[in-house]
């Protein structure tokens, strides 16, 4: 977007990477904010992998985005310098204020210097551009990042929380101090407002506002689902708190008496090659496909040509993929934990199991598989759920205001 003198409110958007495939709906989120006529430069501590920069959407998102890694290291050291000639004061209040904002530790001390020195670059630029507002998604080193940089410009900052991750260390230690010093914090759900409300004092808990993540609903691909065999999918990183190891148990004692149902694995992950070994131990591997990590629209096909999307994880926010399988009317099933029952209400617009339960999610697979009318009654209903609440347009309005564009 190009800058206009008569521009009063310049919002900088700041993510440890953007843009990113398992992060569309901070995309989505910014490109309804433009589209409301906010004033939006979006801002990254590092660059997507190669293999995102292959999708034409990602690259060109990248190429408009200011990346701090990106710079070769002698931008970074004069940034430094230039800083400290201009403005010692400032310079080593951010350097003393990075060095308290830390994990104990030596590794946390060296972490603080990067992020203080990431911070001083980012501050140059958001002063270059002339940026009013900085809002970071997640509250991870990136929103250590975008703290310092704010505090040293005495600038408005906030930020949106989306799950457990950033409730646990080493994030999890630093929260409250990044709640205390934000003009507003944006939960995902209700769940993960309490646990920012049981990290602060009762006065700052008005500044915790709940703004859902939105999906495009008229962009989405419509249900598809074929007439071959019965297909449930998961959709997530390849890891250990999302469950996939417990869905293959699950789905090997469906496959006992249930001949024509597959399951599809998309993402990728360190867990990939064990569940791989898991799933041919228990004589499902011909049953069972690993896409691997794919493109956001390719991901959306996936979803809308299954038939029931499964959500096996320990931990979560509120998951976007079931959002959007909802609003594709793809029947879903999902662990009870955290804002997943905010979304997911039992046996009405999905089913829901007791995390870790593998008995628990088997039987409601069967129920599924074998009762097409209670799949359309559940898909029906998960699309009127996320119309009324999920519309990012909805969520952008909302943000905006908090904004005060």
């Amino acid at each position: 977007m190009a800058r206009t003198d008569t521009t009063e409110l310049w919002i900088g958007y700041l993510t440890s990477q953007y843009p990113a495939t398992s992060h569309t709906f901070i995309s989505r989120e910014v490109a309804a904010l433009r589209g409301l006529g906010v004033a939006l430069d979006t801002f990254s501590i590092r660059l997507p992998t190669s293999a995102e920069l292959k999708d034409d959407a990602i690259a060109a998102e990248s190429r408009d985005t200011f990346t701090v890694l990106q710079l070769p290291e002698t931008r970074i050291v004069g940034a430094q310098l230039a800083t400290l000639l201009t403005d010692p004061i400032g310079y080593f209040r951010t350097l003393g204020l990075a060095l308290g904002h830390r994990p104990p530790g030596l590794r946390g001390f060296g972490l603080s210097l990067g992020h203080f020195a990431e911070a001083i670059v980012l501050a140059r630029e958001l002063r270059r551009r002339g940026i009013t507002r900085l809002h970071n998604h997640f509250a991870n080193s990136a929103a250590t990042v975008g703290y310092l940089a704010t505090r040293m410009l005495k600038m408005p900052w906030s930020f949106t929380m989306h799950g457990i991750s950033e409730t646990d260390y080493p994030a999890g230690l630093l929260l409250g101090r990044k709640i205390e010093a934000a003009d507003f914090v944006a939960c995902v759900s209700y769940f993960g407002r309490a646990q920012a409300m049981r990290l602060v004092t009762p006065d700052h808990w008005p500044k915790l506002h709940v703004v859902r993540c939105g999906l495009p609903l008229s962009d989405l691909p419509g249900y598809a689902a074929s007439d071959a065999a019965m297909r449930l999918m998961a959709v997530g990183r390849l890891s250990p708190e999302k469950g996939q190891a417990g869905l293959l148990e699950a789905f090997a004692a469906v496959s006992r008496d249930h001949d024509g149902i597959e399951l599809v694995l998309v993402g990728d992950g360190p867990e990939a090659e064990r569940l791989r070994a898991q799933a041919g131990e228990l004589g499902i591997a011909e049953r069972v496909r690993f896409a691997g990590r794919l493109s956001e629209q390719d991901t959306l096909r996936q979803i809308a040509a299954a038939d029931i999307l499964v959500l096996p994880s320990f931990m979560e926010g509120l998951p976007i993929v079931l959002m959007e399988a909802m609003a594709m009317g793809t029947a879903v099933i999902a662990s009870r934990v955290a804002g997943i029952p905010e979304l997911v209400e039992d046996e009405k617009s999905g089913l829901l199991f007791t995390p870790s339960d593998w008995d628990a999610l088997a039987e409601c697979i069967r129920r599924l598989v074998d009762d097409a009318g209670l799949r359309e009654k559940l898909a029906e209903r998960g699309r009127t759920v996320v119309a009324a609440e999920y519309d990012i347009n909805r969520s952008a309005e909302r943000l905006r205001e908090l904004f005060g564009c």
